[in-house]
């Protein structure tokens, strides 16, 4: 228990010095932001804190200065934070203090998944559907607010309003409700456009639409709060459909070309058949790029060649290295979040070594954070790769899947459809899985480790490797735990599929 509390305490001190985030540092205060800017040598941050003067002003309703509040208004305080975009763009918000604000309906905006995404841009290959891309401006200005609060101006409005009384009209950051009060009025727009949210995936929108030459199919919209990537023969006027009630930012709409920081291209096949392919390589250099600035600023440097993402049998849970101070424990943490969503965004060769690494983001010593800069060098070599959304259809030999009846074990059972399916149009998937295990891969518990990537076609849509919440003694044991993980998963994917109009078959299949 002692030790226990010792962990904590060290984890508490840890989270209160964060100082950076995608490895690089973040201001603390507009002074703290203008001095860093001057030690960078550009003009980043200042930028970014003279759009946010601009734009945030519509949020406002600003009233004389000795005016007095309308019964009913809480006073709210507000002020500027920073931070740093998953594409390393400085952002900076005006933003209301939420925590001293109570709100008990949905604070959250609409995020669809990725795993959506990778299935929208294969379904689109499959059947010669179109992409197009926008980004919502302001997006949570653009949505009225449902609490009545009001602050006084400060600095940031400028000398002629300083102290002035400002009714706050727009779902203001910072607001527990902003939110869910833009996810609330983004729905009613999509509602009124005659989408239809899909049960399995609230933030993929769909609606029944009809091809030039007289067949059905799904269109549809996938909304990530305020970036928006329609799918179908005419996405274009879908977008511009949105603009009319949400504006557009008129740089992000076009063709998809940065989604959530990876590039997307259609990529011609050896076989002749035009894919949608997902690139992470810019962020991955600009990534490698703000670590080896790091570095430098220490005299180090990363190593030169890193044929594979982790030293050869290196085992993190028994590296007995020197605990890492608070700051560098900080900034290995951050590091630890760009991994992730490298890894989230499709580069799958590094899974298994950012997941082993992951769990030590509480304690972590000099050989962990040495194994995360390996990885670093790692990707600074193979930055270019991409994963591509094949839509072929490959040949399945079904007399390999074995047929046992197992219904004198567990009885003859159903499969239970729900009753709200819609119908499903366009061209089917084959869904295949594939499993495995490292048995007793820990050193230090003995729990195995489990992978599986699942295929829709030939395009890898899930892919997962993660550590065995039991411990199994034997190879067998470990197997089953890690085919019944990947069933489950497979299970909810076809509920999934079938909730966005999309037939499939199903394999599942064991690779020793």
């Amino acid at each position: 228990m002692k030790k226990k509390d010792r962990i904590i305490a060290k984890v508490a001190s840890r989270s209160k010095k964060r100082s950076h985030k995608c490895g690089i540092e973040v201001p603390r205060n507009v002074r703290h932001a203008l001095e860093l800017d001057k030690q960078n040598g550009n003009t980043l941050w200042s930028e970014a804190i003279h759009r946010e003067r601009s734009e945030v002003r519509v949020a406002f309703d600003i009233k004389e200065k000795n005016s007095k509040v309308e019964p009913g208004r809480e006073y709210l305080e507000c002020f500027m934070i920073f931070d740093v975009k998953m594409d390393f763009t400085r952002k900076v918000r005006f933003v209301a203090n939420g925590a001293k604000t109570v709100y008990t309906s949905n604070t959250y905006a609409g995020v669809v998944s990725k795993e959506t995404v990778r299935i929208a841009l294969t379904y689109a290959a499959l059947n010669n559907l179109d992409l197009f891309a926008a980004d919502i401006k302001n997006a949570y200005l653009q949505s009225p607010i449902t609490e009545k609060y009001y602050t006084r101006c400060g600095p940031e409005f400028g000398p002629e309003l300083h102290g002035n009384v400002a009714y706050i009209v727009r779902a203001l950051y910072g607001t527990k409700c902003a939110g869910g009060d833009f996810r609330n009025h983004l729905r009613e727009c999509m509602d009124m456009l005659g989408y239809i949210s899909c049960t399995a995936d609230p933030d993929l929108w769909m609606r029944k639409a009809t091809k030039d030459d007289g067949t059905y199919y799904f269109e549809y919209m996938l909304l990530y709060t305020d970036d928006c990537l329609a799918l179908g023969q005419d996405p274009k006027a879908a977008v511009h459909e949105i603009d009319k009630y949400f504006p557009l930012k008129s740089a992000s709409v076009g063709p998809p070309k940065i989604y959530l920081g990876a590039k997307i291209t259609r990529a011609q096949l050896p076989n002749g058949v035009e894919a949608y392919s997902m690139s992470m390589s810019q962020y991955v250099q600009e990534a490698v790029r703000n670590v080896e600035d790091y570095l430098r600023k220490r005299n180090l440097k990363l190593v030169k060649k890193a044929t594979t993402p982790m030293t050869n049998k290196y085992a993190p849970e028994v590296d007995g290295s020197v605990e890492l101070e608070a700051e560098d424990a900080t900034y290995y943490q951050s590091l630890i979040g760009i991994l992730r969503w490298i890894v989230e965004m499709g580069r799958m060769d590094i899974s298994m070594e950012v997941s082993a690494l992951s769990s030590f983001i509480a304690m972590p010593r000099e050989g962990h954070m040495q194994q995360v800069l390996h990885i670093f060098a790692y990707l600074k070599v193979h930055h270019n790769a991409r994963i591509v959304f094949d839509p072929t259809y490959l040949e399945v030999e079904e007399d390999e899947f074995e047929i046992r009846d197992w219904g004198n074990m567990y009885g003859v059972g159903r499969e239970d459809i729900p009753e709200n399916i819609p119908e499903s149009l366009g061209n089917e998937f084959i869904m295949r899985a594939f499993v495995d295990v490292s048995f007793a891969g820990c050193k230090l518990s003995r729990r195995s480790r489990t992978g599986f990537i699942v295929f829709l076609n030939c395009a890898p849509i899930y892919f997962s490797s993660k550590k065995q919440g039991s411990c199994e003694t034997s190879t067998f044991g470990s197997e089953f735990v890690v085919m019944k993980q990947c069933c489950e998963y497979v299970r909810g994917l076809r509920y999934k599929l079938r909730m966005m109009g999309i037939r499939d078959k199903s394999y599942v299949c064991i690779r020793r």
